[in-house]
């Protein structure tokens, strides 16, 4: 697949077929995502990837904790305090746009419940992968887990997978360190669905807009 076509076709997935992807094609994806930059060539990265019962084990904790009303105590502020626009605006947008692919009204509650609970089980993937970055790297190390991460998704794609990357799972990274016995001194930046998406999903079948090139660029010459 040409990379200009990979870069254009990457979407997040949110319905996924009942096909494992062997531990092969895993190795595989990450493989490849190591090629990415890094600051003075660290590599920062740490991937923890969980299938089967170690993946349901986590799932039902997390969902567990959120189902009991726990506080969220992730171990980083994602989102803004305060929402201002233009991003609020692209916000709701993109909430929209899930919600509308769902079938979800704005006032069924439950179904919009039952839809963010699914977060936790990654979306039906068979696979998931969770981000770990050592408490001691400071923010530089987080632009190269982004270059990481995307380099994941394309190598997924490129295999014929698809992915979602999700903060979701990342709002009890205690539960998620518990349970793969990942030391306290590594913080959970994200988690990620990996599977063979189910195309005939509707919910897979919206896309979000992007700006113009001319909406966020400026020319100095």
């Amino acid at each position: 697949m040409d990379i200009l076509e990979a870069i254009r076709r990457r979407a997040s997935t949110r319905a996924f077929l009942d096909k494992p992807v062997d531990r092969t094609t895993i190795e595989k994806i990450l493989d490849t995502a190591r090629w990415a930059p890094s600051g003075a060539d660290i590599q920062p990265w740490h991937v923890a990837v969980v299938t089967g019962q170690t993946k349901r084990r986590l799932s039902e904790a997390l969902l567990a904790a959120r189902i009991a009303g726990e506080t969220e105590n992730p171990d980083y502020q994602y989102y803004p305090r305060k929402w201002e626009d233009p991003y609020k605006t692209r916000r709701i947008a993109c909430g929209l746009a899930l919600y509308q692919a769902l079938g979800i009204g704005r006032d069924d509650k439950d179904r919009r419940i039952k839809a963010w609970n699914s977060n936790y089980h990654f979306f039906g993937a068979p696979a998931g992968l969770l981000f770990f970055l050592d408490r001691s790297l400071e923010k530089g190390s987080w632009v190269d887990m982004g270059m990481f991460i995307e380099n994941v998704m394309l190598a997924a794609l490129g295999l014929g997978l698809a992915t979602c990357p999700q903060a979701a799972l990342a709002e009890y990274p205690g539960i998620a360190r518990h349970v793969l016995d990942i030391p306290d001194t590594r913080l959970l930046v994200c988690g990620m669905a990996l599977g063979y998406p189910d195309d005939a999903a509707p919910v897979n079948r919206y896309r979000t807009a992007r700006e113009p090139v001319a909406g966020f660029t400026a020319w100095f010459e």
